[in-house]
């Protein structure tokens, strides 16, 4: 399943959250986080449920609920009765794998079973990332880098350099936990060129998808995070050669090009990515 782009949408906002899935992200976040203020929570609720019972899109559908000890419960009750359909919840300001299991034993205790999207925000967060993607329940983790700057005191900068680290670490985390990755947002939904580089960089540095806080973003996150047609004819040869050769070889030779275990792996990740099928 793709997660090029995930785009949060206000829960306390009904009309946006019904043209959401028009958007063409592959991921949809109603939020009843940042998005709504404390005075709407309430009622946010109620826009939620409604519209989860209203809608059944293509994407994936995930509510960003309140943190755990927080607000999560109350989130929980007021969106999960009488929902036929919503596919993850995402998990704001997650410092440590227990989050994530307080999280699954609310959803139990209301007879629910939901992956989690894990959100890395806070110091305690990305020092403890490894330990939360591989947590029972995370399904990705995203990395949310205003909330850090702010936990850290740090500014925030077009090069990002004051978060590179961190957003190294999250990736590096999905990857050895094998979960998907989802990178931070550009705020200034305007700046088209910016979040084109942004984007760019995202997936250089290993990331599945980025998340958006504008329709207007999506397209240029989808572009971004789809594999060119070049790369894709190059997956499908390298990956047609292997599954002839076999599996006892363990070095192919393709267009003139040794491919060992590093590149084949690089192979079967575009192709995942373009959901290419070997055998079309």
């Amino acid at each position: 399943m793709a997660r090029r782009s995930v785009l949060f949408s206000p829960g306390d906002q009904p009309d946006l959250m019904r043209k959401a899935p028009g958007a063409g992200a592959d991921v949809i976040v109603f939020d009843l986080e940042d998005a709504v203020g404390r005075a709407n929570k309430a009622r946010a609720r109620e826009s939620v449920n409604k519209v989860l019972r209203e809608i059944d899109p293509d994407c994936e559908v995930v509510v960003r609920v309140n943190p755990t000890g927080i607000a999560a419960a109350e989130d929980l009750d007021g969106i999960l009765a009488g929902v036929p359909r919503l596919d993850a919840i995402m998990l704001p300001k997650v410092s440590g794998p227990a989050d994530v299991t307080d999280l699954r034993n609310l959803l139990a205790e209301r007879d629910a079973t939901l992956p989690v999207f894990a959100l890395l925000e806070t110091a305690s967060g990305i020092l403890n990332a490894q330990a939360i993607a591989a947590a029972r329940g995370t399904d990705a983790v995203c990395f949310g880098a205003e909330d850090l700057a702010a936990d850290l005191g740090a500014d925030r900068t077009r090069e990002g350099t004051e978060v590179l680290h961190a957003r190294e670490q999250v990736v590096l985390a999905a990857a050895a936990a094998g979960v998907d990755a989802i990178d931070t947002l550009v705020t200034d939904f305007r700046d088209e060129d910016r979040l084109r580089e942004d984007a760019a960089f995202s997936r250089q540095l290993g990331y599945d998808g980025k998340l958006a806080i504008h329709p207007a973003q999506v397209p240029i996150i989808n572009e971004a995070f789809t594999p060119d047609q070049a790369d894709v004819e190059w997956a499908r040869r390298v990956l047609e050669a292997a599954a002839a050769a076999g599996e006892d070889v363990g070095v192919l030779e393709v267009d003139g090009e040794m491919i060992d275990a590093p590149l084949l792996a690089r192979a079967e990740r575009i192709a995942d990515r373009a959901e290419v099928d070997v055998n079309d």
